[in-house]
């Protein structure tokens, strides 16, 4: 029977302007262009694994206006399972707002809106529709409380829990850990959590093995063009990132982890689902955009093969 990947997790709209440079307090400036983009880390994670042929289910919340809409269909044309997507009539849809110099620096205010709103009724959706082998993917862009009380759920249902703790949290409690099957921060997510400074592959190590020592089954600490280093109680290794011209590294980490969920749910092992989840990661960074950057299941196989990507 084909295993399920659910996403408990944040919708926003991303509203990015581009001008040469950031605006001063109390200045206004002219920018160059302006564009809209599907985004939040759940929906990129849940459309990421449904580009890669997974059944992929969605549970979350937008407004009752155009950008929920919007967001919905999205999923939708993918081929998530939008039917657990909530239209709060009491909020609007989160959306993000960027905006992004010549540099390439940006600034960004988030307004969580709908997300903010996601409670136990969400766990309960969630719950009802897992089954045992399942998986879920879960990130921090909802309120803390509800993405615990889904993982415990969850690993209460036999389900596979793989959390990307994004945005960082300094107040996950203690026991927070033992729900957690995989967990992926980054390096500035590692040096939250461990309070220790995680630059390089040494020290990626150093906090993906105390992570570990902390009850997690398998700790994927994410370094971007340096590849990830994973560590479980058994064995820790270096996973080589691919070497490709990267265009846009918006949502890389989401990409890996809806990767890395199709990969665990096809059966591979760790070693393979984190090369085929650094593969995913690859191919997204070739695109611009957040969920318009996500991979077929094709763009992977072409550059796990050596083969140019076009």
């Amino acid at each position: 029977m084909q295993k399920t990947i659910h996403v408990f997790g944040s919708l926003n709209m991303d509203l990015v302007c581009r001008t040469p440079r950031l605006p001063q307090p109390g200045e206004t400036i002219l920018g160059t262009d302006f564009a809209t983009g599907q985004g939040g880390k759940g929906a990129n994670q849940a459309v990421a694994a449904a580009r890669l042929g997974a059944a992929t289910a969605m549970v979350g919340r937008v407004g009752k206006d155009d950008f929920g809409q919007q967001l919905i269909q999205g999923l939708q044309s993918a081929g998530v399972d939008a039917g657990g997507v909530v239209v709060d009539g009491n909020a609007p849809t989160g959306v993000a707002a960027i905006a992004v110099d010549d540099a390439g620096t940006n600034t960004i205010v988030v307004v969580p809106g709908a997300n903010g709103q996601v409670n136990n009724e969400d766990v309960d959706r969630l719950t009802a529709q897992l089954q045992s082998g399942d998986i879920l993917l879960l990130q921090f862009e909802v309120p803390l409380a509800a993405a615990i009380a889904a993982a415990k759920a969850a690993r209460a249902r036999g389900v596979t829990v793989i959390v990307d703790p994004a945005p960082a949290r300094r107040d996950l409690p203690a026991d927070f850990f033992t729900s957690v099957d995989v967990l992926t921060p980054n390096q500035v997510e590692s040096s939250q959590l461990t309070g220790m400074p995680v630059t390089d592959i040494p020290t990626a190590t150093k906090a993906a093995r105390q992570l570990v020592k902390q009850g997690i089954g398998t700790v994927i600490v994410k370094l971007g063009e340096q590849g990830a280093v994973v560590a479980t109680a058994d064995d820790t290794f270096h996973q080589p990132a691919l070497p490709v011209k990267a265009v846009d590294t918006v949502a890389a980490g989401d990409a890996f982890n809806g990767g890395l969920a199709v990969a665990l749910a096809e059966g591979m092992a760790l070693a393979e689902a984190a090369q085929f989840a650094t593969a995913v990661a690859a191919a997204s960074v070739m695109v611009p955009g957040a969920q318009a950057s996500m991979p077929e299941r094709s763009r992977v196989a072409a550059l796990q093969t050596g083969l140019e990507y076009r």
